[in-house]
């Protein structure tokens, strides 16, 4: 019988203003925090398993680790997801058939109050590509197109880099 070492996986982040936090992440979260302290606020969630809290302390604050994300299993629960997010004015970009970590996706990003970034995706398949932006030092959640083809279909702002095709990328 195979049992699973790690059956729920924490993160603990600082954050700037605990209130502001709970009400970020009771919408984007789409449940209220199991345990609400002075400065400190935890959510429990089951699908995926996963415990978050957040602490008060705002010379603690760290956005650039990267970003976190919750890949999703179909392309209508990613759509049913964007659509509850875009509701409550979440999002802060969206991505269709961007090409991050090696692998085609679409995707939705929301902000919390303190600039986390998090990512709400479905993979569609592995890929050579990989978007160049993603190791750049001033990236953020947004896309980098080597086409004017492939920017229409983005349907984002992104700058056309030809250059991108030739460069050594990272992500994640």
């Amino acid at each position: 019988m195979k049992t699973n070492p790690f059956p729920r996986m924490h993160v603990s982040l600082y954050v700037s203003n605990i209130q502001k936090s709970i009400n970020f992440y009771t919408t984007f979260f789409g449940q209220q925090p199991v345990k609400v302290k002075p400065n400190y606020a935890k959510y429990v969630l089951e699908n995926p398993s996963l415990i978050i809290s957040f602490v008060e302390n705002k010379d603690r604050v760290q956005q650039n680790f990267g970003h976190l994300g919750f890949q999703v299993e179909s392309i209508e629960e990613l759509n049913k997801r964007l659509v509850a997010a875009k509701a409550q004015n979440l999002v802060s970009k969206e991505e269709v058939g961007t090409n991050c970590c090696y692998a085609k996706q679409d995707k939705y990003w929301a902000n919390d109050p303190d600039g986390i970034q998090w990512e709400v995706y479905y993979f569609h398949e592995d890929a050579e590509f990989n978007d160049p932006h993603y190791e750049m030092a001033e990236a953020t959640a947004c896309c980098t197109v080597s086409n004017e083809s492939t920017k229409q279909s983005c349907g984002c702002n992104a700058e056309v880099k030809t250059e991108a095709l030739t460069k050594k990328t990272a992500c994640c």
